[in-house]
């Protein structure tokens, strides 16, 4: 999705599509390991969408902050209260690849480090 055909609720509904992926992978991953893993955090990088554009300001509408890196990022998008870095990255995965996949942006990615 370019500027010219930027519609709000696109990225409304692929924001809303990408937390309830994020939600349901983190769910069953934690559902299969639960806490039994090392502690760490996950989160999903946008790059290429500057953060006064159309765009950038409806991701920041959804929790995206600018970071350090000049990508919109989103921390713990599945929104799960576990430590476990798995579960975190399942959820991040989860969101990235359908907002990739419904807002057609190239340079959507997931990470995760470990505390």
């Amino acid at each position: 999705m370019n500027a010219k055909d930027f519609n709000l609720e696109a990225v409304q509904e692929a924001c809303a599509q990408a937390a309830l992926h994020a939600q349901t992978a983190a769910a069953i991953s934690f559902a299969q390991i639960g806490e039994g893993d090392a502690c760490g955090f996950a989160w999903v990088n946008v790059y290429g969408v500057r953060s006064n554009s159309k765009m950038g300001k409806a991701l920041q509408s959804f929790g995206f902050r600018k970071d350090y890196t000049g990508s919109l990022q989103i921390w713990n998008p599945s929104g799960h209260g576990t430590q476990s870095i798995s579960v975190k990255e399942a959820g991040a995965y989860a969101y990235a690849k359908v907002l990739k996949e419904r807002l057609g942006l190239d340079k959507v990615y997931a990470g995760s480090r470990m505390d």
